[in-house]
Parts: structure tokens; sequence; C-alpha cells
């Protein structure tokens, strides 16, 4: 698909695709899509999840094939509908939806958060919803659905074992990601590894404020020594807070690194442009781990030599 908005830097826009499943309208990140394809017959695998329809193979590449209307609770049709080819973590899915309606461009600070009332804890699937003229349009949390169709495919939590009894917890690290579900792994996960100075927020806005207020208090190397940040994100998203952390001539020695679904080349050069430490895709905590040490490592290094130099 032409996604030309991902060579833009730090807009905090995204270009979102609707489409309807039994009458309701929803929608997902453009920067997820790969094609959209007719229905094609699928082979059904034994003792598959009650959601994967089967498996299909459009030019020579296997996907599986998503029944989105089953993983939303909705009665299935005689329809054929579409096939939403998805790529994110490293995955090829096809998400099986009735129509698609058209792509909007929007800024991340007109999509609403869901309150709790939509997400409850880490049940939610929803990351966000949008007013559009006389209808609104749900934001799906594609991860989340496949995670707990396949829970392997989410964060490899078996990567940091061994890592237990480390002392980290000098090291105050802010964290920007909205979904509750992984927002708790990625704190646990880190905690475990040492990391227990978290300061968790739900969006970029959320951790862009929390930054100005630190350095409106004063001692701002004393309370921050890292972000770490999803990209999709409702009011800013990661792009954007890292781009104005890094033009920000007191902030810009943060060390930042970006931690997401959504990392492949193209957009591994658009944080690489914007001036991201480091970036990740999500399954790779044990990497995101390594990744916190050595930039954390070097930054102590940057500051002795900072030191002995105004000796």
């Amino acid at each position: 698909m032409d996604t030309n908005i991902l060579l833009e830097n730090g807009t905090n826009e995204l270009e979102v695709l609707e489409f309807t499943l039994a009458g309701n309208h929803y929608g997902i990140n453009v920067a997820k899509i790969r094609e959209i394809l007719t229905y094609q017959p699928v082979t059904p695998i034994p003792n598959a999840h009650p959601c994967v329809e089967g498996i299909f193979m459009p030019r020579d590449t296997m996907i599986s094939v998503i029944n989105l209307r089953g993983c939303l609770g909705l009665a299935d049709n005689d329809k054929d509908g579409l096939f939403i080819i998805t790529n994110f973590n490293k995955l090829n899915i096809a998400f099986h939806v009735d129509e698609v309606c058209g792509i909007h461009r929007l800024s991340w600070a007109d999509i609403i958060t869901p309150d709790a009332t939509i997400n409850i804890e880490e049940n939610g699937v929803s990351t966000g919803v949008i007013k559009l003229e006389d209808r609104l349009i749900v934001i799906l949390d594609f991860e989340k659905i496949v995670t707990d169709i396949s829970p392997e495919t989410g964060l490899q939590v078996s990567d940091i074992e061994g890592l237990e009894g480390r002392i980290r917890s000098d090291e105050p690290i802010i964290v920007a990601e909205d979904s509750p579900l992984l927002s708790k792994l990625i704190t646990d996960c880190l905690k475990k590894a040492g990391y227990t100075k978290l300061i968790i927020n739900n969006n970029g806005q959320e951790a862009w404020d929390k930054l100005c207020e630190f350095r409106k208090e004063g001692n701002l190397d004393e309370k921050v020594h890292m972000i770490i940040t999803d990209i999709e994100m409702p009011l800013m998203d990661g792009h954007r807070l890292t781009k104005l952390v890094k033009e920000d001539e007191e902030l810009k020695h943060i060390p930042v690194i970006i931690f997401s679904s959504l990392v492949n080349e193209e957009m591994r050069r658009k944080g690489e442009m914007l001036g991201a430490d480091a970036q990740l895709t999500k399954p790779e905590i044990g990497k995101l781990v390594g990744a916190i040490d050595r930039l954390l490592d070097e930054r102590k290094e940057k500051l002795q030599q900072k030191l002995l130099a105004n000796q």
C-alpha cells in the first residue's frame, strides 16, 4: 500500500483504514497493512484456535487467516468479504473483514483513549476511538488479538531468564506505552532485569508532560536516564515524542529506545532520522534489556568523561 506518510518525520499523524464488521466501523493503522485482497479459499488447520480460519499462500508466502468477527464475538455471515494482509511483530497475518470503507488521515491528538468501561484492565481490544462525521470508528488492538490467539507471539519473556537479582534501581526510566497488557508485561520484565525505577505513561503526551515537569523542577539528569516508547499511541505517538526530545537542547542527550510492533525497515529509517538511539520490535524483550544496558553504560561513561574534563 502507499504509505508515504511514514516518510514524514514526527508529524504526530497517521492514516487509518476504515472497515466494517456486522455494520460496525473499525480501524487499523495503515502502517500495519501490506495489501488488501479479495476473499480466497483457505485450508483449515486441524486443532487450530476457533478464530483461525486456516491458511492460504498468495505469491508463495503462507499466511494465517483470522476471523475477526469471531474475535469480537460477532456472528458469522455468508458473504466472502476481504482479507486485510498485515505485517507487525515480524508476522504476516490476514484479517477477514466485511468491507473496506476508505483511508483517513488524522492526528493522534484526535484519537480518544477508551476509558475503563470499554477497556477493562488488560482484556480490552480497542486502543482508541475516532469520531468521524456521523459515526464512531473503533481502533482495534491487533497485537492483543493475535497474542490472545497465540500467546507465544507476544513478548518473549523467556529471553530474560537468568537476569533476576541484578540491581539497577538507580536508573530512572520513562516508559510510554498505551496498551495496558503490554505496559504490565514490559514493566514486569524490566523489573526482573533489575530496572525497578520505572515511570509509566499511557502515551507520548503524558511522557512529554512528565519530562517538562522534571525540567521545571530541576535536576533533570537525576530524574530521567532513559526513555522507552511505543510508536502507536493516542494524543502523541512515539515518533513525535522522539522528535521533541532530540530537538531540545536540554533533553537530546537522553537515550531514546523505540520498542514497537511496527519496527520494520521503513520505520527504522524514520526512527534513525528522528534520532532514536535504538529500535526494537516488541517480541524481543531480551534485546530490549541488552540495549538498555548498553545505552545506560555509555551514558555513565560520557558523564564520567565530562566530570574529568571539568576538573
